[in-house]
């Protein structure tokens, strides 16, 4: 994570309803009991120039959302399909949240890339179903927790840009209720699903794909296609190359973070390889390819060491779709470059995260081999082993035999100095919550969001796919 966004003039963009307007339906927000302000996340309000908003200001746009100037004057509800758990559901969409806003982090000129400003617990939708439209104040802490501690680990993710506090009473069956309510706005790299593709081969719609192809050529550009590759001036199939570029990508750098999402269903899988919507996700205690998060995976599909095929499993689904568009072969020859790019992505985080310089693919191969087979037999959890073992210290055996010709980058913060490292595992997030819930104390979350983003500046930006735009 760089040390702070670079800060910009507030840039609006309607992309999107410029060109995709039947992509979703207008909707109103809720209208709330309160707006308490309880998080704004001023470095990157900073980035998008909305980092002068008065707390009143800010809570009239982002509780009330009053539309930000020369923006979407209506909110707009996204339409989209999916598998969930590998079932395919026609029956989804923004059930809870909408596109509030479009606006860059820079200008056109300067190659600020496009954002969107999206909402979850902001009301009811043409989409929500049986459910009520709203997020506990619980869930949008574990999403600041989530987001902060991921980006300071180098993933691509949201940003939990805003927390409001609503004032209403809620029933949940995973929470001790009535619990406390919440409007989350989170700052995107688009919300663009796979999903959104597979709505539209469902309806047959091949000229709102093609419109949908370009628009995210466009504002979420990637690298050509390998010169070999078949087919790849096609517009869809260099789509489904820079998608499985970025989820290979995506899928390294949660299994370096030691983190588990969750719930990887289609509609949850951005185009642009960014992570984001965080429910019952969790941080490994321990190097464990079987850990779940979410209590309701009772068969383990979505476990921390099935992430990688999850992610290429979605991919295919992505490629389906684009059969509306394009032969079979070429598509699968952008699947099969999954599995290479994956562990060249591993082992490149893996030395970031690590603190050394890459030596080669076969021996960066056989560091990360060795480093799991040491989590394993040890138990350590793995925020304390990268830690412990920065730029290739405190190891001994095989894997101090293995650490010993790779050089250390600088590493001249004072952070890698301390006894212990910053983590995110499950008990301190509840502590963080408990000061909440029974003392209305934030001081807890503050103070670790100040501790992960030190964490962040230590660490530095990650290495990112060769081609791609990151923050």
């Amino acid at each position: 994570m760089p040390s702070a966004p670079n800060a910009s003039p507030y840039t609006p963009d309607v992309a999107l309803t410029d060109t995709l307007d039947w992509l979703g339906s207008p909707v109103e927000a809720a209208n709330f009991p309160e707006t308490l302000v309880r998080f704004r996340n001023d470095r990157w309000a900073n980035a998008v120039g909305l980092a002068g908003l008065s707390d009143d200001q800010w809570a009239q746009h982002f509780g009330r959302f009053e539309p930000l100037p020369d923006n979407l004057p209506q909110p707009l509800a996204l339409a989209y399909h999916g598998h969930q758990f590998r079932v395919y559901n026609p029956e989804i969409g923004d059930g809870r949240g909408f596109l509030f806003a479009q606006l860059r982090d820079g200008t056109k000129e300067n190659g600020g890339r496009l954002l969107d400003l999206g909402t979850k617990g902001s009301g009811q939708t043409p989409f929500s179903r049986a459910g009520d439209g709203r997020l506990t104040l619980k869930g949008g802490v574990r999403e600041i927790l989530a987001t902060e501690m991921l980006e300071a680990l180098g993933v691509d993710t949201s940003k939990t840009f805003s927390i409001i506090e609503t004032g209403e009473e809620l029933m949940r069956n995973d929470e001790p209720s009535p619990t406390r309510s919440a409007v989350m706005v989170r700052l995107s790299h688009g919300h663009i699903r796979i999903g959104s593709f597979q709505r539209l081969l469902a309806y047959e719609e091949r000229d709102h794909m093609e419109a949908l192809v370009a628009y995210c050529l466009k504002h979420f550009p990637g690298p050509p296609p390998p010169e070999d590759t078949p087919g790849r001036d096609e517009p869809s199939v260099r789509l489904l190359h820079n998608v499985v570029e970025r989820l290979a990508d995506l899928a390294a750098s949660w299994m370096v973070a030691g983190f588990v999402h969750g719930v990887l269903n289609t509609d949850n899988m951005n185009i642009s390889g960014e992570s984001f919507d965080y429910g019952p996700w969790r941080w490994l205690p321990k190097w464990d390819p079987g850990f779940t998060a979410a209590y309701f995976d009772q068969q383990g599909l979505y476990a921390f060491g099935r992430q990688p095929e999850a992610l290429h499993w979605n991919c295919g689904q992505l490629a389906v779709a684009l059969r509306l568009l394009s032969d079979a072969e070429p598509l699968i020859a952008a699947m099969n470059r999954f599995g290479p790019l994956y562990m060249d992505a591993v082992a490149r985080r893996w030395c970031w995260r690590l603190g050394i310089n890459r030596r080669g693919a076969e021996e960066d191969g056989a560091l990360v081999a060795a480093c799991e087979k040491a989590l394993r037999e040890t138990g350590k959890q793995p925020d304390a082993f990268f830690h412990a073992h920065r730029g290739g210290r405190g190891a001994s055996g095989e894997l101090a035999d293995i650490l010993e010709p790779y050089e250390p980058v600088d590493d001249s913060h004072d952070y890698w100095s301390d006894d212990q490292p910053q983590s995110m595992l499950i008990d301190e997030v509840e502590a963080i919550w408990s000061a909440i819930d029974a003392r209305d104390d934030w001081q807890p979350l503050r103070d670790k969001v100040e501790a992960i983003r030190r964490m962040g500046d230590a660490h530095g930006a990650a290495p990112v796919p060769a081609g791609h735009v990151r923050a």
